[in-house]
């Protein structure tokens, strides 16, 4: 993107870019904290109720790379306002709902929308600035944005739902999105990728979203359905053919979705698999928390939102800290420090009691995984663009968030299977008056102790396999080129 034709300046553009990401980003965990009221105000059932926020992160992430390439090809800006279109009528009609149907498709056309916007946000952000200290710094803010949004949308989530009700986790998006559409033409230049010829793989996409929703299906029906039941095995064979019909897709198509070749660049490879067990873990640590704070201490809406205030202030500087380190130090041994500090974080929610105190219990956790968080989300956005040919920097962001967007949705579906399989296996011998909360607590630490294996393989793997800045970010790793 040519600056010099930018009326308003880098920074203006920037910042309309990040206010959309932040708005999408926040729409993964605002909801959470509204669950509980969504669930008897439509009538949802315990295992439905994940479906609210799994067919967001799901129908983000699957098609994320779409969005990532047809703003290369056909204009970022262009895309950005379809996107947000998109994403701000869909917010509105999903406050109207009426049933859970018509809200589960009222988000997933949210996370359509999403997926559109938040690829070619991040590529108008990084055509903004050179590489070096100056994007980095960029980065760094995107970053804490990315961080903030997750904590934000609790905080938020729990003032609106307590203050308005449920929808308004919804409507609040509407006024967002207008402005941001009504700005576009005026703070954001039209540019494209190097390479604005071609056409984009929608039967690329729709293989592999649907390929992932059939095993997140199969995931969250296992359980009541059995894992050796006709119905569950047949949704993971589905789920295995459509994941491979889109890998054979992709070698053959002249413009795929996702030319495989990219990840003869090691740092990105690395980032985008540190990338999903991070998400794996983090989505699932706002849901988990955000139960465990309303049905086991009997918190409101509004005082769980409050209690998250710790955690976004914490990423925030955490975030703003990491920009400059890494500038410094260079990203793979922040990112390791990163994941060592939410480790711990994951670790002490392993020992959350069933009378829990806030100061005691919880915050020292939620402090130890924000500080984390915060050096976390920054390199691993460095490292998943560094070495990458300008022509291609929109689907290397595309997919990093993509694979924090699918690691989220596998990891709420499968740590949600740990934590109720647990549930169901400690009711059946508790007695006593508190024996529902107490084996729900049982299930909590569960999930929260396969998250603290799950960061500690990532410690392991960051370690081992990401190069340093500069050292390697471009050697092949074996991958065949599409």
């Amino acid at each position: 993107m040519d600056s010099s034709r930018n009326p308003v300046g880098p920074w203006a553009t920037f910042s309309l870019a990040s206010i959309a990401q932040l708005m999408i980003i926040l729409d993964v965990s605002i909801i959470n904290v509204a669950l509980p009221s969504i669930q008897r105000g439509l009538h949802f059932s315990n295992a439905d109720l994940q479906w609210v926020v799994n067919i967001y992160v799901l129908l983000f992430g699957g098609f994320l790379l779409l969005g990532g390439r047809a703003g290369d090809l056909w204009g970022r800006r262009r895309l950005f306002m379809i996107g947000m279109v998109l994403f701000t009528t869909a917010s509105l009609f999903g406050g109207l709902a009426q049933n859970g149907g018509w809200l589960v498709a009222a988000r997933a056309a949210q996370g359509l929308g999403g997926a559109i916007i938040s690829p070619v946000a991040f590529a108008i952000v990084t055509s903004l600035f050179p590489e070096g200290p100056q994007r980095n710094k960029a980065v760094g803010i995107y970053g804490a944005l990315a961080g903030f949004g997750g904590a934000l949308g609790v905080l938020l989530g729990g003032v609106l739902t307590s203050g308005f009700g449920w929808q308004w986790v919804l409507f609040v998006n509407v006024p967002i999105g207008i402005i941001a559409i009504v700005l576009s033409p005026i703070f954001i230049p039209e540019s494209r990728g190097a390479l604005a010829r071609g056409s984009f793989d929608l039967l690329g996409a729709v293989s592999v979203t649907a390929g992932l929703l059939a095993l997140v299906y199969g995931v969250v029906k296992a359980p009541e359905k059995g894992w050796t039941s006709g119905q569950t095995i047949g949704t993971f064979v589905l789920a295995a053919v459509l994941l491979a019909a889109f890998l054979v897709i992709e070698m053959r198509s002249s413009a795929p979705l996702l030319r495989l070749g990219i990840f003869r660049t090691r740092s990105l490879a690395v980032a985008n698999g540190l990338g999903f067990l991070a998400g794996l873990v983090i989505f699932s640590m706002f849901f988990f928390l955000s139960l465990y704070l309303q049905i086991v201490l009997g918190y409101s809406a509004l005082k769980t939102g409050l209690s998250y205030l710790p955690l976004a202030f914490m990423i925030i500087f955490t975030a703003g800290l990491a920009s400059v380190l890494v500038t410094r130090f260079g990203f793979k041994y922040i990112l390791a420090f990163g994941m060592l500090l939410s480790t711990l974080g994951m670790a002490l929610f392993t020992r959350l009691p069933l009378h829990g105190s806030y100061g005691a219990d919880i915050l020292p956790g939620m402090l130890l995984a924000a500080a984390g968080l915060g050096f976390v989300f920054v390199p691993l956005s460095i490292a998943a663009v560094a070495g990458v040919q300008p022509a291609e920097v929109g689907l290397a962001s595309g997919l990093i968030n993509a694979s924090q967007q699918i690691g989220g949705a596998l990891g709420l579906a499968i740590l949600s299977t740990i934590s109720t399989q647990r549930f169901n296996d400690l009711i059946k011998s508790a007695r006593g008056p508190e024996a529902y909360f107490s084996s729900l607590v049982g299930g909590y630490h569960y999930a929260f102790a396969a998250s603290t294996i799950v960061l500690a393989v990532g410690i392991i793997l960051t370690l081992g396999l990401l190069p340093s800045d500069g050292q390697g970010a471009g050697r092949s790793i074996g991958v065949a080129a599409a």
